[in-house]
């Protein structure tokens, strides 16, 4: 039986549980955000630095992708907005004297959020076979180490290279460009454990692995449907936007196991008003079953034929596959549908006549649907509703797959992928004068697995808590200790870096708030938000210390010792004028042709969305494709419950910002389970009570221990607990279908009492 992690948090022993906030943001947000900003950077650092956040000559938040406006206030950020920057931009500095005091052995012990709290990473560090502590390194010396171990393997293939989403698009260019030139397709990226199953969905029924929404057709909709969603937490800046397409005179329905405050009332504390006064945001909340949403657009869809409310010019002109599609939904089973969604006939009834009677419908999606088995066929299922009434292409309407990390889809667009598609590939081989590996690589997920079988021995991360982020914690430990090099290029301390291979570095760079000076001046990065947005970023700030590099110089000194300096890609030129690197952007990424002067016009450009300009689909039928899917549910063995992992709200993915989650009541811990309170008398716990969580899968048993019982008005046979604590409980070959994403939204558990 595999066993929960290290690091329990000794601050849970003063964990107390208070009353839900109805409302989100407002004046607390706000004292919130001043509170810590103050801590970590001071006062005068403060209103310096969150001056310039989102702000179109400043620097893009290193947090959520939501896009920006195009009229910003003078604060444009949010309250986790502002934790991301003052993590970034604080004093504290963690360099020699604080790994000399330190050992691995100790670090192991101290949880994320004590690891993020220390401070800055301040020099290049090293970790030598059989060493007990982190030495530090010079820069030179760190990248001829790199070099030799990476020339030293049986393959290229043996080595796999991560990318977080916080990587600019100019890093992440060059970083699969050096990988590429290495030889491998082996770039795992974050994307994998989030969005990949939208990604897969959409390609395979409109031709783009994105949405197609803007923020001006979030102000223009009629209907709106936050599915699967915690914007409140996760895109606080989402409730702006979605308080101004209310006040136009949008319906909003919440569709969520969750009943979340985001989306019951949201104080806008842009706005005098909003510090005490909100706006109440749903219209109507659906309180799902885990892993029912399949059922539920099945049923919507149904309901749409029956009432006679298709666009059937829409459907002739733009789409193939319906009359397949159709036949399909005669064989939809309401009792089925029941049971799966856990909601009553009348209320699935009343938003298939909402949708019926709206003319412009956008539905907006996050991890709550992208991490199931049946993640893909769900999100062809949203796509399916949306093409019965023509709702892509057209202003006010279309998917709307919500980035959790800025620069996510960047990242993707610049060609960090482990498929990229052969035009990509060409364009790169023509332009740099090499031939790019064809064969696919490795994903995540399955880069976990290679690197359990000792198929993969050299791990090389850009940025991001792989070991944290990861399902299956103990496995994925486990392989990277079997490492023979890790290495990390980071801004703060995180659990990647205490577990360890035989050799380690951690290599430091500048964040986004900070001034990245090279050979020709002072340079600005691009990045692309939630929609498909490209804009530049600035930082300001003096670097946090005279030791670190840009992420593009790090990348280019590591490619120079690699390949040698005589490589006929000029790497030096590269680092020195990122105007060089936006210059080949334009010749080798689709859709970003002159691509200099673009972003550098105010607030950017889109990037070309063929279903959103003109409604052209590049799909296998030249058209958006209905799809057929045999609907699936989660059959639960007796006395056991569907656990869904989730952030609370003083956390951004596996960056702790604090021990409290505001919005759900709990304070000072994160050991917790939310667990509804039917369901606790039916198995025989009480809220309050210690329990450990075991999962379970085909004959596995995993445990994570000492969580207290939450009461709390989640759907019923469902539980909720915060990741990365409960990540242990994911089994690692427990994966969306085609996507190959953690099902971390459907884990099935059962709850036991603690000994004594």
């Amino acid at each position: 039986m595999a066993k929960d992690a290290p690091g329990k948090d000794p601050h849970d022993e003063g964990l107390k549980v208070g009353d839900r906030k109805k409302y989100a943001a407002g004046l607390p947000a706000v004292v919130k955000s001043l509170q810590l900003s103050n801590d970590q950077m001071g006062a005068r650092r403060t209103v310096l630095t969150l001056a310039r956040v989102n702000q179109k000559e400043g620097f893009d938040c290193p947090g959520c992708a939501w896009p920006d406006p195009h009229e910003r206030g003078r604060f444009e950020f949010c309250e986790n907005g502002a934790k991301a920057v003052a993590e970034e931009a604080t004093l504290r500095r963690v360099g020699r004297e604080f790994f000399a005091e330190h050992s691995l052995a100790d670090l192991e012990d101290k949880t994320n959020y004590w690891l993020g709290q220390q401070g800055r990473l301040a020099e290049p560090m090293f970790k030598a076979k059989g060493a007990t502590h982190y030495q530090p390194i010079e820069w030179d010396a760190a990248f001829d180490l790199i070099a030799d171990r990476l020339n030293a393997l049986p393959s290229p293939d043996a080595a796999a290279f991560y990318t977080s989403g916080r990587t600019s698009n100019e890093a992440a260019f060059l970083y699969q460009l050096m990988v590429r030139r290495f030889g491998t397709n082996n770039l795992p990226d974050c994307s994998n454990m989030c969005h990949e199953s939208s990604g897969a969905a959409l390609s395979h029924t409109i031709g783009i692995g994105k949405g197609t929404v803007t923020l001006d057709d979030i102000y223009a909709a009629d209907l709106i449907l936050v599915v699967g969603q915690n914007p409140g937490t996760n895109h606080p800046r989402m409730l702006t936007a979605l308080e101004k397409a209310k006040k136009n005179g949008a319906q909003i329905i919440s569709v969520n196991p969750l009943d979340e405050a985001g989306l019951r009332n949201f104080h806008n504390p842009q706005t005098p008003l909003g510090l005490t006064k909100g706006t109440d945001l749903a219209d109507d909340f659906l309180q799902i079953r885990l892993s029912g949403d399949q059922a539920l657009f099945l049923a919507l869809a149904k309901l749409t034929v029956e009432a006679g409310a298709v666009d059937e010019e829409f459907i002739k002109q733009h789409t193939s596959e319906y009359e397949e599609y159709v036949a399909h939904l005669d064989a939809v089973d309401w009792d089925t549908v029941v049971e799966a969604t856990g909601l009553r006939m009348e209320e699935i009834r009343k938003l298939a006549k909402r949708y019926c009677a709206a003319d412009r419908v956008i539905v907006c999606w996050a991890m709550g649907l992208t991490q199931h088995k049946g993640a893909v066929p769900t999100i062809q299922e949203i796509v399916n509703l949306l093409l019965l009434r023509g709702n892509i292409g057209k202003t006010g309407a279309g998917p709307c797959p919500v980035r959790g990390h800025s620069n996510v889809q960047g990242d993707r667009t610049m060609g960090i992928w482990e498929r990229m598609p052969a035009a990509f590939l060409d364009n790169l081989d023509e332009e740099f004068g090499f031939e790019a590996p064809r064969t696919h690589g490795l994903d995540a997920v399955d880069t976990i697995r290679a690197m359990r079988d000792g198929k993969v021995s050299a791990f090389f991360a850009m940025g991001g808590n792989f070991v944290s982020a990861t399902p299956d914690s103990n496995v994925t430990e486990a392989a990277m200790r079997g490492l023979g090099l890790g290495v990390h290029v980071s801004t703060k301390l995180n659990r990647s870096h205490v577990v360890s291979g035989d050799e380690a570095l951690i290599l430091p760079c500048l964040g986004r708030t900070e001034r990245d000076d090279q050979a020709s001046g002072e340079q600005r990065v691009t990045v692309e938000d939630s929609m498909g947005m490209v804009h530049l970023s600035h930082g300001r700030l003096a670097p946090g210390s005279e030791q670190l590099l840009s992420e593009v110089a790090i990348i280019s000194r590591l490619a120079e010792a690699l390949f040698g300096t005589d490589d006929a890609i000029d790497w030096a030129g590269l680092r020195g004028d990122y105007d060089v690197i936006r210059d080949h952007i334009s010749r080798v990424v689709p859709g970003c042709d002159d691509y200099n002067a673009k972003v550098h016009a105010p607030g950017g450009f889109a990037l070309p969305n063929g279903p959103r300009d003109s409604r052209t689909f590049d799909t296998a039928t030249g058209k958006a494709r209905f799809t057929v899917n045999d609907l699936e549910t989660l059959e639960l063995p007796p006395g056991h419950l569907i656990l869904q992992t989730i952030r609370s709200h003083d956390q951004f993915n596996t960056t702790i910002y604090g021990l409290d989650d505001r919005y759900r009541g709990i304070k000072h811990g994160r050991r917790v389970v939310f667990v509804n309170a039917e369901d606790l008398t039916h198995l025989g716990f009480v809220d309050g009570e210690t329990v450990d969580l075991v999962s379970v899968w085909k004959g596995e048993e995993r445990r994570a221990e000492s969580f207290r019982i939450v009461s709390y008005a989640t759907a019923r046979g469902c539980a909720a607990a915060y990741f990365p604590e409960t990540n242990v409980l994911v089994p690692l070959d427990s994966v969306a279908r085609i996507s190959n994403t953690p099902a971390s939204k459907s884990v099935v558990i059962r709850l036991e009492h603690r000994a004594g």
